[in-house]
């Protein structure tokens, strides 16, 4: 069996565009994966034709020989498309592996040490207690959801007083665990938007005593050693982890103890290959991973086989393939747009879980190709706050 083709979709899912591969084998498999949306995703296609130089003719089954030669050939370590490409090819890799094999992915990984992967809702913004409320409820009914995410800032944070900042967050926090069911957890990602540890701090311990499930990302991760110094005095556990890129930044973060949980993204490190040794790392160190994953839901498939067969795996984020998109909008009401539909069927939660699908061979899922290609491609920017001076802050 030899990797003979590689075919890259621009496709979307919802409001976001999406980069999906595949590679065709000359006995007629195919193997999928999703590349990270850092944009420009324009950028990736021509990407993935260099990287695909380096594997076409050869046996997909030599998973981790080949994501290596990828990432070897790289004279100066790769960033954020180089290993988005790199990371969906690895899926394609893996998913022909196990295709082959006859068996689901996470067979070739060990072998699952889990029944079931427990997945939390990703709500992102910060609603009205009485709208969170009602959205959360409606999460929990309909799909079983007990963990959620959602955004701290009540306020805008450029333009208010620090502490007005804070008192807004944690007044909010506490209003919504007197309102929502007391079984629920509540994570909170401040999208490192924070300049400062002492910010950082202030708005953690703020939080703490309403009990979150994690405080994600207050800081930028380029002064890892800053993670370390928050952690010191904070009073609520610490996630952070998917704006880091390989293992080295990983053992990093876990020896300057900046990190009570890790989140990185099957999507961007390079795949499950990386993402295996990263994990490795942090259970050497006790740290539990959370995969971060806000993407669609083939890369939600990819997360489900590395994540069944991971000790230390804790809890995998996780976004609906069908109804809102990422901006909370209040509203039930479902239109085709709403919707990613490239995998014919997704990993859907039952009881707040994704059950495992043993007797389907790679990821698990149907991929159609045609809807990929009717609904094609839609542009996606990051917007960048201004500050009240005209300056540019964190997005």
């Amino acid at each position: 069996m030899k990797i003979d083709r590689m075919r890259v979709f621009m496709t979307r899912d919802k409001d976001r565009p999406r980069v999906i591969v595949a590679l065709d084998t000359d006995d007629g498999l195919t193997g999928w994966g999703e590349c990270y949306n850092h944009g420009p995703d324009l950028a990736l296609p021509p990407l993935l034709d260099y990287l695909y130089g380096f594997i076409a003719g050869q046996d997909p089954t030599r998973v981790d020989h080949l994501v290596n030669h990828m990432i070897q050939q790289c004279r100066f370590p790769p960033g954020a498309l180089g290993l988005a490409a790199i990371s969906g090819l690895d899926h394609c890799l893996w998913d022909l592996a196990a295709k082959a094999a006859g068996v689901p992915v996470y067979k070739l990984l060990g072998g699952e040490v889990r029944d079931r992967i427990k997945v939390y809702a990703g709500v992102y913004t910060a609603p009205d207690v009485g709208a969170a409320k009602e959205e959360l409820d409606r999460l929990h009914e309909g799909w079983g959801f007990s963990a959620f995410k959602l955004s701290p800032w009540r306020v805008n944070l450029h333009a208010h007083r620090w502490g007005e900042v804070v008192r807004a967050s944690a007044d909010y926090f506490r209003d919504l665990r007197e309102t929502v069911d007391t079984s629920y957890d509540i994570a909170f990602d401040a999208h490192a938007q924070i300049f400062d540890v002492h910010s950082a701090r202030t708005l953690g311990n703020a939080l703490a005593p309403y009990d979150p499930l994690f405080f994600e990302e207050p800081l930028r991760p380029e002064n890892i050693e800053l993670y370390g110094d928050l952690n010191q005095g904070l009073n609520c556990p610490l996630a952070t982890g998917e704006s880091l890129y390989n293992r080295n930044e990983f053992l990093r973060l876990l020896q300057v103890k900046g990190a009570d949980l890790i989140q990185p993204d099957i999507c961007v490190v390079g795949g499950i290959c990386e993402m295996r040794r990263i994990a490795t790392l942090a259970e050497a160190h006790f740290v539990g991973i959370a995969p971060h994953n806000p993407m669609g839901p083939l890369a939600t498939a990819v997360n489900v086989h590395f994540s069944v067969a991971q000790q230390n795996f804790r809890i995998l984020e996780y976004r609906l393939p069908v109804g809102q998109v990422y901006s909370y909008g209040g509203t039930t009401v479902q239109r085709r747009e709403e919707a990613a539909h490239y995998v014919v069927d997704p990993y859907l939660p039952k009881d707040g879980y994704l059950e495992l699908r043993p007797d389907r061979p790679g990821w698990g899922v149907e991929m159609d190709e045609k809807a990929m290609q009717e609904h094609g491609y839609i542009h996606w920017q990051r917007r960048v706050p201004t500050r009240p001076d005209g300056s540019y802050a964190y997005a």
